[in-house]
């Protein structure tokens, strides 16, 4: 990016008065931080007093590489290659998958997430568990909006939700009469999670409560068969959607939790959640993040393989179904400017109950409540809202059997692909993969020679004394997404320009990004259909 660019930026910033975000309006001109006074605060510890700092704490960059605001002096785009490889480094998060033995029997053979902040705060949201009933790993990316509040608490609730729904009748017996005599409960998952992630450590209480309400529920179904996985996902998302509309307005015990109950519920958030289990391989997709595989052809050469669709105004199916959910006479006002009644972008999320409740509920609600506008909620009825609900969060859930060809799976949120394409991540993908590959001992020349034995040689090649820069492959994408020039190559000052992007004007060029990529085993699989 040349200094003329540079400048443009800054001068387009300083004229610019609002900008049209996902599903909100978002001002440029946010006033000094300092200045700014939150009614609630969640933290890693305790909530802060009126007037302390931010709603989050995960991600945020270091004071001395982000500018709050373009009006500030001496502001500039230049930042060392060390403050970038800081910056983009900050939330990166890998875990190798090995059993009691040392040895790696599981299909997953390890994952890389990282995260990059556009909004202040953060509104994405990620999760990565081991299933302890089940064997099973589930990794979820969540994409917030209108507030990191929603997406915060279905990062930390959901997977609980899905894992209690593919418990036994004989699990679920167990479990509640340990509670019910207050006595431990074994863990149902595995968290695997970056320092810096945070938790609603207020609420817990009431979380694991509503989840019990939820598994005194499925006893009560009187069924020994169980959920099938698919039916499992679709009947977790749903409850964990239906219990986030109740908690808010259900009475709570301090100011506090009904300030949270509110901000989740008001705010909202997309999901997409892969559960992984032998070569069993299942998504659950809400809204518009996106999970694509990454397949090897026998060719050698790499192909992709989306398991998601994005459910929005651009979608055929989605339009069709909110077309027979409504009357006839709201058909030219359910999409207004490619959103949802002009409002919102995705047409699935959890939360956002202005597009789910009555009008009359929002107001008793609201009307009942504290200062709502020191939360950063407002009571807005969008114009032609006649038949609620007008978004779900029923997901879409895909089925693959992995096969020995299937390398690896990329979840991430839409911040990512709305920079690179589905088989431009699978090919930096690869060439990250051929690249670690170089570092060992070389290949042997084999016959006959195919067109991808040719173009690993090639790839090993021009990475020979060029290797990346980044361990973590989900670095290596968010490097790619925001700083590559025309050519597919990372301009370094682009990429400096893009990270040194202050607050008031980050969210014009990118938004947060949140990327997990997950291998798999190609031994583990291999093994399992020779035993089949």
């Amino acid at each position: 990016m040349s200094r003329t660019v540079s400048s443009w930026i800054l001068s387009s910033a300083r004229s610019s008065i609002v900008l049209q975000g996902k599903g909100r309006w978002y001002s440029i001109c946010i006033p000094n931080r300092n200045k700014v006074k939150w009614k609630l605060v969640f933290s890693k510890t305790c909530p802060h007093p009126a007037g302390s700092c931010s709603l989050d704490t995960t991600f945020s960059l270091p004071k001395a590489f982000r500018h709050t605001s373009t009006e500030e002096e001496h502001f500039s785009f230049q930042l060392s290659p060390a403050q970038i490889n800081d910056i983009l480094r900050a939330g990166e998060l890998s875990h190798k998958t090995l059993d009691l033995n040392g040895k790696n029997a599981n299909s997953v053979l390890r994952f890389e997430s990282n995260q990059l902040a556009s909004n202040s705060p953060m509104e994405d949201r990620r999760s990565a568990a081991t299933c302890l009933q089940t064997a099973g790993m589930m990794f979820g990316v969540f994409d917030g909006h209108a507030g990191a509040a929603c997406a915060q608490a279905v990062s930390e609730r959901l997977l609980h939700y899905i894992a209690v729904s593919l418990m036994s009748r004989q699990r679920l017996e167990e479990i509640e009469l340990a509670v019910e005599a207050m006595k431990p409960v074994r863990p149902i998952l595995q968290w695997h999670r970056h320092p810096n992630d945070v938790e609603y450590q207020e609420i817990a209480s009431q979380y694991f409560e509503n989840l019990r309400v939820y598994w005194q529920h499925l006893l009560d179904l009187d069924t020994e068969l169980g959920f099938s996985l698919e039916e499992a996902m679709i009947c977790a998302f749903k409850r964990l959607d239906s219990d986030i509309s109740l908690e808010v307005q259900a009475p709570q015990e301090s100011e506090l939790m009904r300030n949270i109950a509110l901000q989740v519920a008001f705010s909202g958030a997309t999901a997409c959640v892969a559960h992984i289990d032998g070569v069993h391989l299942h998504v659950a997709n809400t809204g518009d993040c996106r999970a694509v595989l990454g397949v090897r052809e026998e060719d050698g050469t790499w192909s992709t393989l989306p398991l998601t669709r994005d459910h929005n105004a651009y979608d055929e199916f989605e339009i069709r179904r909110l077309k027979r959910e409504h009357p006839r006479s709201e058909e030219k006002t359910l999409f207004v400017n490619d959103r949802l009644l002009g409002i919102l972008m995705p047409s699935r999320a959890f939360g956002d109950v202005q597009l789910k409740w009555s009008k009359e509920l929002q107001h008793s609600v609201l009307e009942n409540s504290c200062d709502v506008e020191a939360l950063n909620i407002y009571q807005y009825v969008p114009p032609n809202y006649h038949t609620p609900p007008y978004l779900t969060a029923e997901p879409e859930v895909t089925y693959h059997k992995l096969r020995s060809k299937d390398k690896f799976l990329v979840i991430a949120s839409d911040g990512l692909w709305e920079m690179l394409s589905n088989e431009k991540v699978v090919k930096l993908v690869a060439g990250h993969l051929t690249e670690l590959n170089v570092q060992k001992p070389p290949l042997t020349f084999k016959k006959p020679v195919n067109l991808g034995y040719m173009h690993d040689l090639l790839l090993q090649r021009k990475s020979k004394g060029l290797a990346s820069l980044d361990q973590n492959i989900a670095t290596h994408l968010i490097r790619h997404a925001i700083g590559s020039n025309e050519y597919g190559e990372v301009d370094p000052e682009k990429l400096a320009a893009m990270l040194a992007l202050p607050e008031d004007l980050a969210r014009m060029y990118r938004d947060d990004i949140t990327v997990t990529v997950v291998y798999f085993n190609s031994e583990t699989i291999e093994d399992y259909y020779r035993s089949h």
